[in-house]
Protein backbone atom coordinates (compact mmCIF):
# COMPACT_ATOMS: atom_id res chain seq x y z
CA UNK A 1 0.00 0.00 0.00
CA UNK A 2 1.29 3.65 -0.68
CA UNK A 3 1.46 6.24 1.78
CA UNK A 4 -1.80 7.71 0.34
CA UNK A 5 -3.29 4.97 1.42
CA UNK A 6 -2.81 5.85 4.98
CA UNK A 7 -4.31 7.64 8.08
CA UNK A 8 -2.00 8.97 10.70
CA UNK A 9 1.05 6.31 9.10
CA UNK A 10 -1.21 3.96 10.02
CA UNK A 11 -1.82 1.08 7.46
CA UNK A 12 -5.46 1.25 6.55
CA UNK A 13 -6.38 -2.46 6.93
CA UNK A 14 -10.12 -2.30 5.19
CA UNK A 15 -8.68 -1.59 1.70
CA UNK A 16 -6.08 -4.67 1.91
CA UNK A 17 -6.78 -7.29 -0.74
CA UNK A 18 -6.75 -10.99 1.68
CA UNK A 19 -3.23 -11.31 0.06
CA UNK A 20 -1.93 -8.05 1.34
CA UNK A 21 -3.14 -9.02 4.59
CA UNK A 22 -1.76 -12.61 4.67
CA UNK A 23 1.82 -10.82 4.16
CA UNK A 24 1.11 -8.35 6.97
CA UNK A 25 -0.17 -11.22 9.06
CA UNK A 26 3.53 -12.82 8.40
CA UNK A 27 4.90 -9.78 9.76
CA UNK A 28 3.36 -9.91 12.89
CA UNK A 29 4.40 -13.76 12.99
CA UNK A 30 1.10 -14.75 12.41
CA UNK A 31 -0.82 -17.50 10.78
CA UNK A 32 -1.96 -17.09 7.36
CA UNK A 33 -5.54 -18.10 9.11
CA UNK A 34 -5.86 -15.27 10.93
CA UNK A 35 -5.60 -13.49 7.49
CA UNK A 36 -8.88 -15.20 6.45
CA UNK A 37 -10.75 -14.90 10.03
CA UNK A 38 -9.93 -10.58 9.84
CA UNK A 39 -11.01 -10.42 6.31
CA UNK A 40 -14.38 -12.33 7.06
CA UNK A 41 -14.93 -10.35 9.65
CA UNK A 42 -14.61 -7.10 7.98
CA UNK A 43 -15.97 -7.82 4.52
CA UNK A 44 -18.81 -10.31 5.62
CA UNK A 45 -19.95 -9.97 8.89
CA UNK A 46 -19.30 -6.04 8.13
CA UNK A 47 -18.22 -5.84 12.42
CA UNK A 48 -17.36 -2.20 13.41
CA UNK A 49 -14.13 -2.56 15.10
CA UNK A 50 -11.52 -5.29 16.48
CA UNK A 51 -13.34 -5.85 19.66
CA UNK A 52 -16.23 -7.80 18.07
CA UNK A 53 -13.98 -10.28 16.41
CA UNK A 54 -14.90 -13.58 19.15
CA UNK A 55 -12.30 -15.62 17.06
CA UNK A 56 -9.55 -13.27 17.13
CA UNK A 57 -6.60 -13.63 20.19
CA UNK A 58 -6.63 -10.30 22.47
CA UNK A 59 -3.04 -10.09 21.44
CA UNK A 60 -3.51 -10.08 17.56
CA UNK A 61 -6.36 -7.23 18.43
CA UNK A 62 -3.81 -5.52 20.30
CA UNK A 63 -1.26 -5.67 17.47
CA UNK A 64 -4.16 -5.10 14.98
CA UNK A 65 -4.84 -1.62 16.73
CA UNK A 66 -1.71 -0.25 17.03
CA UNK A 67 -0.22 -0.97 13.32
CA UNK A 68 -3.71 -0.78 11.35
CA UNK A 69 -6.42 1.70 10.80
CA UNK A 70 -9.90 0.52 10.83
CA UNK A 71 -12.58 2.00 8.98
CA UNK A 72 -15.75 2.33 10.37
CA UNK A 73 -18.08 5.62 9.28
CA UNK A 74 -20.11 7.42 12.49
CA UNK A 75 -23.87 7.87 11.32
CA UNK A 76 -24.95 11.55 11.58
CA UNK A 77 -28.06 11.76 10.36
CA UNK A 78 -30.68 9.55 8.29
CA UNK A 79 -33.87 10.92 5.66
CA UNK A 80 -36.30 8.84 4.64
CA UNK A 81 -38.78 9.41 1.77
CA UNK A 82 -42.51 9.27 2.87
CA UNK A 83 -42.98 9.14 -1.00
CA UNK A 84 -41.01 5.81 -2.10
CA UNK A 85 -38.67 4.87 1.39
CA UNK A 86 -35.49 6.28 -0.30
CA UNK A 87 -33.13 6.64 2.62
CA UNK A 88 -29.94 9.20 2.60
CA UNK A 89 -27.29 8.81 5.07
CA UNK A 90 -24.91 11.59 6.05
CA UNK A 91 -21.16 9.47 7.79
CA UNK A 92 -18.17 11.16 9.34
CA UNK A 93 -15.26 10.18 8.23
CA UNK A 94 -12.37 9.53 10.79
CA UNK A 95 -10.66 13.15 10.18
CA UNK A 96 -14.04 14.95 10.60
CA UNK A 97 -15.00 15.16 6.92
CA UNK A 98 -18.69 14.00 5.95
CA UNK A 99 -20.15 12.23 2.83
CA UNK A 100 -23.86 11.39 1.92
CA UNK A 101 -25.28 7.76 0.99
CA UNK A 102 -28.35 6.95 -1.13
CA UNK A 103 -30.27 3.56 -0.27
CA UNK A 104 -33.21 2.83 -3.17
CA UNK A 105 -35.73 0.25 -3.54
CA UNK A 106 -36.25 -1.05 -6.70
CA UNK A 107 -38.13 -4.16 -7.84
CA UNK A 108 -34.56 -5.83 -8.89
CA UNK A 109 -33.35 -5.06 -5.83
CA UNK A 110 -31.83 -2.05 -3.32
CA UNK A 111 -29.34 -0.10 -4.70
CA UNK A 112 -26.52 1.95 -2.75
CA UNK A 113 -25.18 4.88 -4.34
CA UNK A 114 -22.12 6.16 -2.73
CA UNK A 115 -19.51 9.12 -2.91
CA UNK A 116 -15.91 8.61 -3.95
CA UNK A 117 -14.73 12.11 -2.93
CA UNK A 118 -14.83 14.70 0.01
CA UNK A 119 -16.63 17.41 -2.38
CA UNK A 120 -15.86 17.21 -5.92
CA UNK A 121 -13.73 19.88 -8.20
CA UNK A 122 -15.32 18.96 -11.32
CA UNK A 123 -17.03 22.36 -11.25
CA UNK A 124 -20.75 20.94 -13.06
CA UNK A 125 -23.03 24.02 -13.00
CA UNK A 126 -26.11 22.10 -11.80
CA UNK A 127 -24.07 20.12 -8.90
CA UNK A 128 -24.12 21.02 -5.22
CA UNK A 129 -20.99 18.45 -4.47
CA UNK A 130 -18.82 20.74 -6.44
CA UNK A 131 -19.80 24.21 -5.11
CA UNK A 132 -17.09 23.80 -2.13
CA UNK A 133 -14.58 22.17 -4.43
CA UNK A 134 -12.43 18.86 -3.64
CA UNK A 135 -11.69 18.49 0.03
CA UNK A 136 -10.01 14.84 -0.12
CA UNK A 137 -10.17 11.51 -2.12
CA UNK A 138 -11.94 8.65 0.09
CA UNK A 139 -9.61 5.27 0.79
CA UNK A 140 -11.30 2.32 -0.82
CA UNK A 141 -12.58 1.72 2.73
CA UNK A 142 -14.59 4.45 3.16
CA UNK A 143 -16.38 4.06 -0.36
CA UNK A 144 -16.97 0.31 0.91
CA UNK A 145 -17.87 0.81 4.44
CA UNK A 146 -21.03 3.30 3.15
CA UNK A 147 -22.75 0.21 1.52
CA UNK A 148 -21.53 -2.60 4.63
CA UNK A 149 -22.93 0.78 7.13
CA UNK A 150 -26.34 1.11 4.97
CA UNK A 151 -26.45 -2.56 5.18
CA UNK A 152 -26.14 -2.66 8.52
CA UNK A 153 -28.23 0.16 9.47
CA UNK A 154 -31.08 -1.11 6.90
CA UNK A 155 -31.00 -4.80 7.67
CA UNK A 156 -31.20 -5.17 3.80
CA UNK A 157 -29.02 -6.85 1.54
CA UNK A 158 -27.69 -4.70 -1.13
CA UNK A 159 -27.78 -5.82 -4.78
CA UNK A 160 -26.40 -2.96 -7.04
CA UNK A 161 -23.83 -0.28 -6.62
CA UNK A 162 -23.93 2.92 -8.09
CA UNK A 163 -20.68 5.35 -8.06
CA UNK A 164 -22.82 8.60 -8.19
CA UNK A 165 -22.53 10.46 -5.17
CA UNK A 166 -20.07 12.92 -4.22
CA UNK A 167 -16.93 13.13 -6.02
CA UNK A 168 -15.50 11.91 -9.42
CA UNK A 169 -14.79 8.63 -9.23
CA UNK A 170 -12.32 8.52 -12.29
CA UNK A 171 -10.47 11.74 -10.24
CA UNK A 172 -10.01 8.75 -7.88
CA UNK A 173 -8.75 6.33 -10.18
CA UNK A 174 -6.71 3.95 -7.89
CA UNK A 175 -8.31 3.80 -4.77
CA UNK A 176 -12.01 3.26 -7.25
CA UNK A 177 -10.00 0.27 -8.87
CA UNK A 178 -9.67 -1.42 -5.82
CA UNK A 179 -12.63 -0.80 -3.87
CA UNK A 180 -14.24 -2.56 -6.87
CA UNK A 181 -11.42 -5.46 -6.46
CA UNK A 182 -12.60 -5.49 -2.57
CA UNK A 183 -16.59 -5.21 -2.89
CA UNK A 184 -16.51 -8.18 -6.05
CA UNK A 185 -13.85 -10.60 -4.31
CA UNK A 186 -16.02 -13.97 -3.80
CA UNK A 187 -14.08 -13.62 -0.10
CA UNK A 188 -16.04 -10.84 0.91
CA UNK A 189 -19.77 -9.41 -0.64
CA UNK A 190 -18.71 -10.65 -3.84
CA UNK A 191 -20.78 -8.44 -5.73
CA UNK A 192 -21.54 -9.18 -9.45
CA UNK A 193 -19.47 -6.05 -11.51
CA UNK A 194 -22.36 -6.36 -13.62
CA UNK A 195 -24.33 -5.18 -10.35
CA UNK A 196 -21.76 -2.01 -10.33
CA UNK A 197 -22.06 1.49 -12.09
CA UNK A 198 -19.46 3.62 -12.07
CA UNK A 199 -20.48 7.67 -13.30
CA UNK A 200 -17.97 10.12 -14.91
CA UNK A 201 -18.20 13.39 -16.06
CA UNK A 202 -15.76 12.38 -18.87
CA UNK A 203 -11.82 12.76 -18.15
CA UNK A 204 -11.19 10.54 -22.04
CA UNK A 205 -7.48 9.14 -20.54
CA UNK A 206 -9.11 7.80 -17.61
CA UNK A 207 -12.10 6.14 -19.53
CA UNK A 208 -9.73 4.58 -22.02
CA UNK A 209 -7.37 3.86 -18.79
CA UNK A 210 -10.58 1.90 -17.27
CA UNK A 211 -11.72 0.09 -20.86
CA UNK A 212 -8.33 -1.94 -20.28
CA UNK A 213 -9.17 -3.22 -17.43
CA UNK A 214 -11.74 -5.02 -19.14
CA UNK A 215 -14.15 -5.21 -15.94
CA UNK A 216 -17.73 -6.17 -16.48
CA UNK A 217 -19.06 -2.94 -14.56
CA UNK A 218 -21.51 -0.38 -16.44
CA UNK A 219 -19.82 3.31 -17.71
CA UNK A 220 -22.40 6.00 -16.85
CA UNK A 221 -21.10 9.05 -19.02
CA UNK A 222 -22.80 12.74 -17.94
CA UNK A 223 -23.31 13.66 -21.05
CA UNK A 224 -25.68 17.20 -20.42
CA UNK A 225 -25.50 18.56 -23.84
CA UNK A 226 -25.22 17.30 -27.54
CA UNK A 227 -22.77 19.99 -28.72
CA UNK A 228 -19.57 21.07 -27.82
CA UNK A 229 -20.71 24.87 -26.78
CA UNK A 230 -23.81 23.30 -24.83
CA UNK A 231 -21.68 21.10 -23.09
CA UNK A 232 -18.79 23.83 -21.80
CA UNK A 233 -21.86 26.06 -20.80
CA UNK A 234 -22.79 23.18 -18.03
CA UNK A 235 -19.70 21.25 -17.66
CA UNK A 236 -16.12 22.86 -17.42
CA UNK A 237 -14.54 19.54 -18.54
CA UNK A 238 -16.01 20.31 -21.77
CA UNK A 239 -13.27 22.71 -22.26
CA UNK A 240 -10.80 20.08 -21.83
CA UNK A 241 -12.41 17.75 -23.91
CA UNK A 242 -14.47 17.69 -26.96
CA UNK A 243 -17.82 15.57 -27.54
CA UNK A 244 -15.64 13.83 -30.56
CA UNK A 245 -12.71 12.62 -28.12
CA UNK A 246 -15.46 11.47 -25.61
CA UNK A 247 -17.46 9.40 -28.26
CA UNK A 248 -14.37 7.59 -29.04
CA UNK A 249 -13.50 6.97 -25.83
CA UNK A 250 -17.55 5.63 -25.62
CA UNK A 251 -16.48 3.58 -28.73
CA UNK A 252 -13.25 2.03 -27.44
CA UNK A 253 -14.81 1.27 -23.78
CA UNK A 254 -17.48 -0.88 -25.66
CA UNK A 255 -14.96 -2.51 -27.76
CA UNK A 256 -12.90 -3.46 -25.08
CA UNK A 257 -15.59 -4.48 -22.41
CA UNK A 258 -18.39 -5.62 -25.04
CA UNK A 259 -20.72 -3.16 -22.03
CA UNK A 260 -22.92 -0.94 -23.40
CA UNK A 261 -22.51 2.91 -22.34
CA UNK A 262 -25.27 4.69 -20.29
CA UNK A 263 -25.58 8.67 -21.12
CA UNK A 264 -26.71 10.51 -18.41
CA UNK A 265 -28.58 13.77 -19.47
CA UNK A 266 -30.16 15.60 -16.80
CA UNK A 267 -33.00 17.97 -18.75
CA UNK A 268 -33.13 21.61 -17.80
CA UNK A 269 -35.50 23.81 -18.61
CA UNK A 270 -34.69 25.64 -22.15
CA UNK A 271 -31.11 24.82 -21.88
CA UNK A 272 -30.74 21.56 -23.24
CA UNK A 273 -34.30 19.73 -23.62
CA UNK A 274 -35.79 21.66 -26.95
CA UNK A 275 -36.38 19.02 -29.93
CA UNK A 276 -33.20 20.25 -31.07
CA UNK A 277 -31.69 19.38 -28.65
CA UNK A 278 -33.06 16.08 -29.26
CA UNK A 279 -31.99 15.25 -32.59
CA UNK A 280 -28.69 16.91 -31.84
CA UNK A 281 -28.34 13.91 -29.28
CA UNK A 282 -29.52 11.33 -31.79
CA UNK A 283 -27.05 12.58 -34.28
CA UNK A 284 -23.97 12.45 -31.81
CA UNK A 285 -24.71 8.94 -30.43
CA UNK A 286 -25.90 7.06 -33.46
CA UNK A 287 -24.52 3.55 -33.91
CA UNK A 288 -22.75 3.59 -30.36
CA UNK A 289 -24.35 0.56 -28.27
CA UNK A 290 -25.52 2.76 -25.47
CA UNK A 291 -28.40 3.54 -23.42
CA UNK A 292 -30.05 7.27 -22.44
CA UNK A 293 -30.92 8.34 -19.06
CA UNK A 294 -33.41 11.20 -18.99
CA UNK A 295 -33.03 13.20 -15.32
CA UNK A 296 -34.67 16.11 -14.89
CA UNK A 297 -32.73 18.15 -13.14
CA UNK A 298 -32.87 18.81 -9.17
CA UNK A 299 -32.87 22.29 -9.07
CA UNK A 300 -30.67 23.73 -6.08
CA UNK A 301 -31.06 27.16 -4.50
CA UNK A 302 -27.33 28.06 -5.55
CA UNK A 303 -28.41 27.59 -9.07
CA UNK A 304 -30.95 29.42 -11.19
CA UNK A 305 -31.47 25.93 -13.27
CA UNK A 306 -35.04 24.66 -13.61
CA UNK A 307 -36.70 21.37 -14.07
CA UNK A 308 -37.84 20.74 -17.45
CA UNK A 309 -41.47 20.38 -18.03
CA UNK A 310 -43.69 17.10 -17.83
CA UNK A 311 -44.22 17.74 -21.68
CA UNK A 312 -40.85 18.51 -22.71
CA UNK A 313 -39.13 15.90 -21.07
CA UNK A 314 -42.03 13.61 -23.16
CA UNK A 315 -41.33 15.10 -26.21
CA UNK A 316 -37.13 14.90 -25.88
CA UNK A 317 -37.88 11.04 -24.80
CA UNK A 318 -39.73 10.59 -27.94
CA UNK A 319 -37.54 12.34 -30.14
CA UNK A 320 -34.62 9.54 -29.33
CA UNK A 321 -37.18 6.71 -29.49
CA UNK A 322 -38.05 7.75 -33.23
CA UNK A 323 -34.59 7.91 -33.92
CA UNK A 324 -34.00 4.34 -32.53
CA UNK A 325 -32.19 5.19 -29.37
CA UNK A 326 -32.97 3.18 -26.53
CA UNK A 327 -34.45 6.17 -23.95
CA UNK A 328 -35.56 5.94 -20.20
CA UNK A 329 -36.48 9.07 -18.02
CA UNK A 330 -35.30 8.06 -14.58
CA UNK A 331 -37.91 7.99 -12.01
CA UNK A 332 -37.47 10.89 -9.26
CA UNK A 333 -36.84 9.38 -5.79
CA UNK A 334 -35.94 10.92 -2.53
CA UNK A 335 -37.03 14.55 -3.97
CA UNK A 336 -38.85 15.47 -0.17
CA UNK A 337 -35.24 14.83 1.19
CA UNK A 338 -32.66 17.16 -0.62
CA UNK A 339 -32.57 14.98 -3.32
CA UNK A 340 -29.76 16.32 -5.24
CA UNK A 341 -26.43 14.90 -5.40
CA UNK A 342 -24.66 16.97 -2.35
CA UNK A 343 -27.83 18.60 -1.15
CA UNK A 344 -27.39 16.95 2.48
CA UNK A 345 -23.70 17.58 3.27
CA UNK A 346 -23.84 21.43 2.26
CA UNK A 347 -26.93 21.77 4.47
CA UNK A 348 -25.35 20.17 7.06
CA UNK A 349 -22.13 21.98 6.82
CA UNK A 350 -23.92 25.36 6.81
CA UNK A 351 -25.53 24.72 10.30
Amino acid sequence: METSDKINDRIDIKSLTLEELKAEMENLSEKPFRAVQLYQWMHRKLVRGYDEMSNIPAALKEKCKIGFQYTALQLLEVQESKNDGTKKYLFALADGNVVETVLMHYKHGNSVCISSQVGCRMGCKFCASTLDGLKRNLLPSEMLDQIYAVTLESGERVSHVVVMGTGEPLDNFDHLLRFITLLTDENGLHLSQRNLTVSTCGIVPKMRKLAQKKLQITLALSLHGATDEKRRELMPIANTYSLAQLMEACAYYFEQTGRRITFEYSLVRQVNDSREDARLLAELIRGLNCHVNLIPVNPIKERHYVQSEKQAVAAFQDRLIKSGINVTVRREMGRDIDGACGQLRRRFLEK
